[in-house]
């Protein structure tokens, strides 16, 4: 094991590498189904559980439908993940791939209120669930309601509209352009917040994370075979150190947000703190308070679960669908199914927010489930 005693070698570079070659020169063709089942499937959510289940289920030779309440598909990947970090036309092309396979896309439809999701659990020989876990954390203190305080999915996909040739509505706009914005949370998506903001043309950025610095080096041999934890700087970070000459600063926990007297956020307060080990659990104390000036605060705590309430309502949830206390749907591990006799789930809705990777993988096999729920048997990989 390469990791246990020196650097990886740099397998997502090569995995790229591959894929960017074999799209340049036309391997990825289609491969559409030779025979057809019959069998009617609907995916409700086009990120990247449901696209990669929409695909695998039409090339067992079923007809699929993928229903995306957005007007493209691509779920978070396109609406969440700035364009910086991802080309959007390797969802497009995707998607064209897709179609020409026989699935059948339906942009704009909000499935639970467009069109009723029981009706399509009635219409469908099977329906799959893969809505991502949009329900952000909210950050419960003094002034959160002022204006100016957004949560990081408000912001983001604002900005991959205007990149993307859209506009947005002047009332709803929210724009970091030379303003002191301070982003709440260190991880992906508060990354992407502070690379979106310099690329404004913000007048300073400020990255807070609640938890202590990690090390420079992982101790390997005590963390494997888990992931080592170890700092791991994103190249939006180098660029807020470059153009402003700030670091992400830890163990910061925000205890107030200071009305400017017209409803306005103007400052943010709080305490630095020190982990320490209290009573068999590990507890902040406070070592100094903080206080800087800020137009715009953007809240990139993590999400608390899928945001699917419509949906799982009308399916019946108070009676058949019981979801857990992070909002997933239980099911049993091996066949992704709910209680409901013909209705999956995959990805974020089955498992919580995780990782792309992962979000497809739970695509993949839910289809090979699905599949093998209809036809009594799979060939489909999982």
């Amino acid at each position: 094991n390469l990791n246990t005693f020196v650097r990886p070698v740099t397998i997502k570079t090569i995995e790229c590498a591959i894929a960017d070659k074999a799209r340049d020169n036309g391997w990825l063709a289609p491969q559409p189904a030779a025979h057809k089942t019959g069998k009617r499937i609907a995916v409700v959510g086009s990120g990247p559980a449901g696209m990669a289940c929409a695909q695998q289920l039409a090339r067992a030779g079923h007809a699929v439908t993928l229903y995306e309440k957005n007007e493209r598909i691509g779920g978070l990947l396109r609406f969440g993940i700035p364009d910086f970090k991802l080309d959007k036309s390797l969802i497009d092309a995707r998607a064209e791939q897709m179609q020409a396979e026989g699935v059948t896309i339906k942009t704009g439809v909000h499935v639970g209120k467009d069109v009723s999701a029981k009706q399509l659990a009635a219409d469908f020989d099977a329906v799959v669930l893969a809505g991502g876990a949009e329900a952000p954390r909210n950050l419960d203190v003094p002034g959160r309601e002022l204006n100016g305080v957004h949560y990081a999915m408000e912001f983001l996909p604002q900005q991959n509209r205007r990149v993307a040739g859209g506009s947005v509505p002047a009332d709803t706009e929210i724009l970091a352009t030379g303003k002191n914005v301070i982003v709440i949370g260190g991880g992906d998506t508060g990354s992407d917040c502070i690379g979106t903001s310099t690329r404004q043309g913000a007048k300073l950025v400020r990255q807070f994370e609640l938890f202590d610095r990690p090390p420079q080096a992982e101790n390997k041999p005590l963390v494997w075979p888990d992931w080592p934890r170890r700092e791991r700087v994103s190249t939006s970070q180098i660029e807020v150190t470059e153009t402003y000459g700030t670091d992400t600063e830890y163990e910061m926990v925000t205890t107030e947000l200071v009305d400017d007297g017209k409803g306005n956020v103007a400052r943010i307060k709080g305490n630095r703190v020190k982990w320490v080990h209290k009573d068999g659990r590990m507890t902040p104390e406070t070592v100094d308070t903080f206080e800087y000036d800020a137009e715009l605060v953007l809240l990139a705590m993590g999400f608390v679960g899928p945001r699917q309430d419509d949906v799982l309502a009308d399916l019946g949830i108070n009676t058949v669908v019981q979801r857990d206390a992070l909002g997933r749907i239980p099911e049993a591990p091996a066949d992704y199914k709910t209680d409901l006799p013909n209705v999956f789930a995959a990805g974020d809705m089955r498992r919580g927010q995780s990782l792309v990777v992962w979000a497809i993988r739970e695509g993949r096999q839910c289809a090979q489930a699905v599949d093998t729920f209809l036809m009594g048997e799979s060939m489909l990989p999982r």
